[in-house]
């Protein structure tokens, strides 16, 4: 906090030449000079720090944006999303809960960066939000338009009956499913891949369930599967579903034989499912043959003295950590045959479980061929 109680982010609203003092105006008073009135009331003021593009929000869209809520004399934003690099769509009329944010999202354009004054009554009114602002707080928001998209259609269009919207007229059918790629891609972007893959089997789902007039219609609602088809084959690879994404890609092969993207998506599909098949199969033989080997030892056990049993464990011990051996060796002498049995069991479970499973296949190895005979 800098003289006079005014934070460094908010001298930016003085003159240079001037100092600020008690008696002035507040920081937002002054600021609400150069501020457009949007309302006509003072209720809601704006001011445009980076122009956007495009045409305005409208009514009911989804929004993303970044915002940060101050309140007069703070440094430090009360509420903010800023650290979010993806942020969630926000519904006008549901989400935003803020009656000044949404009236301000109403006013702005993709890509811009405008800053907002809310008197208490478009913000939190008399009673404030504690701890987070006090009663009757005038608040500035600064909002960034990153994306929004227009879900009108789409709400119009899921409120209505089946039998209802059968009857649309293909154009906005049309739409509604453009808008629903659009909410998709966005999904799929910010990695939320299973969400995404909803939204594009709804719009599967839509156009399948169109029934065309003529052969034309037919063929133009087929070719708009396509996109979608390829968009759910790349997302069920990023689930790790390689079967399903192989089904979808060849589902795209029907609409066109020769589309790059669809033979790429089947060619990745196939290899994740050879590699998948091929690390199956050999973890099944390698199982397979920790089980023979386990047979083995089991059977040299059964057949050999504990003498050569222990020797052949702490001869193979030696091998790879002579400090182990001797350790072992240590404790084994002395001790009654019993007891030792005792330990060569624990010893041989710690082996098998510990250690590497090569380690326990070599062991076994080992034990085999210096005491059964047995030619692996």
């Amino acid at each position: 906090m800098s003289k006079n109680g005014v934070p460094p982010r908010l001298q930016q609203f003085y003159p240079v030449d001037e100092r600020p003092s008690p008696d002035r105006q507040s920081p937002y008073q002054r600021l609400a000079r150069q501020m457009q009135d949007v309302l006509g009331d003072g209720g809601v003021l704006k001011e445009v720090i980076r122009e956007g593009e495009g045409p305005l929000v409208p009514e009911n869209a989804s929004v993303a944006v970044h915002y940060s809520g101050y309140l007069e004399y703070a440094d430090r934003p009360f509420d903010t999303n800023c650290y979010m690099k993806f942020p969630r769509l926000m519904k006008l009329g549901k989400d935003v809960t803020l009656w000044g944010l949404e009236v301000g999202l109403l006013t702005m354009k993709k890509g811009e960066f405008s800053r907002f004054l809310f008197l208490p009554r478009y913000a939190y009114g008399r009673l404030g939000c504690p701890p987070l602002t006090p009663p009757s707080a005038t608040v500035l928001f600064e909002v960034q338009l990153i994306d929004f998209l227009d879900s009108a259609e789409v709400d119009d269009f899921f409120s209505r009956t089946p039998d209802e919207q059968s009857e649309v007229p293909l154009p906005r059918l049309l739409k509604v499913v453009d808008t629903e790629r659009g909410f998709g891609n966005r999904l799929f972007n910010q990695r939320h891949y299973e969400d995404a893959k909803d939204r594009y089997k709804q719009a599967v789902t839509l156009l399948k369930n169109r029934e065309p007039v003529d052969e034309v219609q037919k063929r133009d609602i087929e070719a708009l599967k396509l996109p979608f088809f390829l968009n759910l084959s790349l997302t069920l690879l990023r689930l790790e579903q390689p079967a399903k994404a192989l089904a979808y890609g060849k589902k795209a092969l029907e609409i066109d034989a020769r589309n790059a993207k669809a033979l790429f998506r089947c060619g990745q599909a196939s290899a994740i499912q050879r590699e998948t098949g091929s690390r199956a199969v050999n973890s099944k033989s390698k199982t397979q043959q920790l089980m023979h080997n386990l047979i083995l030892l089991l059977a040299l056990i059964k057949t050999s003295s504990f003498t050569h049993c222990c020797v052949c464990v702490c001869n193979y011990i030696n091998s790879q950590t002579p400090f182990l051996y001797l350790f072992i060796h240590f404790i084994l002498k002395g001790y009654s045959l019993i007891y030792r049995i005792q330990l060569f069991i624990h010893l041989f479970t710690l082996i098998f479980v510990f250690h590497c499973p090569l380690f326990t296949l070599n062991f076994y190895i080992n034990c085999s061929r210096a005491f059964s005979g047995m030619q692996l």
